[in-house]
């Protein structure tokens, strides 16, 4: 795993969870980096779920939704706004892209897309462009100290 590692697959690797790696050479002209994923790994498109940043009342808060879903801002709180990307870097030590759920900078609120319990493992960012982490939804619940709600729409 020598070059691959992150903050994201240490922390999995710390808690002792069941994991794979799953990597792709990222084009940095794609307009979605989870739908990228989803071609390039050949995977199912309602198991890979994107990492989103919003602001809830000025707090930021983690959402985790299918790729080919959008995030329900209303779901999260009546001021809820898709945050700043530059604050969303900060605060995780991810790049846009890349932020994982796992092993950010400062823990945040997280909230996963009740969608995720109807699989065995699902698909999350590893923490950077082209590296994919699947695992046991009821894992990632547990690493972020995170939530299950209805937080996507499909348009």
């Amino acid at each position: 795993m020598a070059g691959k590692g992150t903050p994201a697959i240490a922390a999995a690797e710390r808690a002792g969870i069941a994991f794979r790696l799953h990597e792709y050479e990222h084009d940095p002209r794609s307009d979605s980096y989870g739908l990228e994923a989803v071609e390039k790994l050949g995977l199912d498109a309602e198991r890979v779920f994107k990492t989103l940043v919003a602001d809830v009342d000025g707090t930021l808060t983690v959402a985790v939704v299918p790729v080919e879903a959008q995030l329900d801002l209303r779901a999260l709180g009546k001021r809820a706004r898709m945050a700043d990307a530059r604050a969303a870097e900060r605060a995780t030590g991810y790049v846009t892209g890349g932020i994982s759920p796992l092993g950010q900078r400062r823990a945040l609120p997280t909230v996963v897309d009740e969608s995720a319990l109807a699989f065995d493992t699902i698909h999350v960012s590893a923490g950077r462009r082209g590296l994919e982490l699947e695992l046991a939804p009821a894992d990632l619940l547990a690493l972020t100290g995170g939530r299950t709600a209805a937080v996507a729409s499909r348009r």
